[in-house]
């Protein structure tokens, strides 16, 4: 059996174990998804949404991998990239407060504006049908009507590194999230699967949303997720562009800037608990 040392965090209730995985010289776990699988169940092991390893990078402060729940990889956590650089911080692995991480979707920029308080540049939404990906489209997927397990919904397609679906309910409380994101994550339009974001618009600068992640289930709060909703939105008019959006997730609140070159994402990042476990 192996012992493992891990950082619980968590970012606006979106919660990952982290392990440092700093020494060049250690090799990595033979399957990380399994320890992703193991640890993350909350009633046999430690209890997350997935896990995150934090590596040396040659180009950045760290590099970043995530593991989901169910084992598979993500490319990208807008929480869980918030969380690693205030993991970072705390150590003092990092000068100044400005952080770089390395992502599957590229490296990511993070400034620490006061401790457990950080703003992630997230790049640019992408539209593109090809960029998502879904399948079937050759123009991009804006306030499309479609019929899905038997409704009618209007729908977004979006990629902020990783695919989301964005979906108008009138009632986020009502909305059967379980139900339909399970089906739409698992629908032949999306070939990788997607995340599916329930969007209740309150006014041009506020919004309720719920998250159905790729890979997790309905977690409290998803920081691409806030991103993808509030690009959606301002494309198709609902908020405004270049304004600060106050997205009410079930876990607490992000803000979020759609500047119309980039997104920038604002949120809390606290470290809850230290331990070990053997594996």
């Amino acid at each position: 059996m192996a012992r493992i040392s891990f950082t619980k965090m968590q970012g606006c209730g979106n919660d990952y174990i982290y392990i440092d995985w700093n020494d060049r010289t250690k090799a990595l776990p033979a399957s990380p998804a399994y320890l992703a699988q193991k640890l993350s169940d909350r009633h046999r092991g430690v209890g997350s949404d997935g896990i995150v390893l934090i590596l040396p990078s040659d180009e950045a402060d760290a590099e970043m991998r995530i593991f989901n729940a169910d084992g598979s990889e993500a490319r990208m956590c807008g929480n869980g990239v918030r969380c690693a650089a205030e993991y970072l911080f705390r150590r003092k692995r990092v000068r100044g407060d400005t952080a770089r991480i390395c992502t599957k979707s590229g490296i990511k920029t993070v400034q620490r504006k006061a401790p457990g308080l950080l703003q992630v540049d997230m790049g640019p939404a992408c539209f593109e049908p090809a960029a998502v990906p879904v399948s079937g489209f050759s123009v991009p997927v804006v306030d499309a009507l479609a019929e899905i397990n038997g409704g009618a919904v209007r729908l977004t397609c979006v990629s902020m590194g990783n695919p989301h679906c964005v979906l108008y309910v009138e009632d986020v409380k009502s909305a059967n999230v379980a139900y339909q994101g399970y089906a739409i994550e698992h629908s032949q339009w999306f070939p990788e699967g997607t995340n599916v974001e329930f969007v209740q618009v309150l006014g041009p600068a506020q919004l309720k949303v719920r998250v159905w992640e790729r890979g997790s289930g309905e977690t409290q709060s998803c920081g691409t997720g806030a991103c993808a909703a509030v690009a959606a939105c301002v494309r198709s008019g609902r908020c405004r562009k270049d304004t600060d959006i106050q997205v009410m997730l079930s876990g607490g609140v992000l803000r979020v800037r759609d500047t119309g070159t980039t997104i920038l994402l604002t949120g809390d990042a606290a470290e809850v608990f230290e331990g070990t476990m053997e594996i």
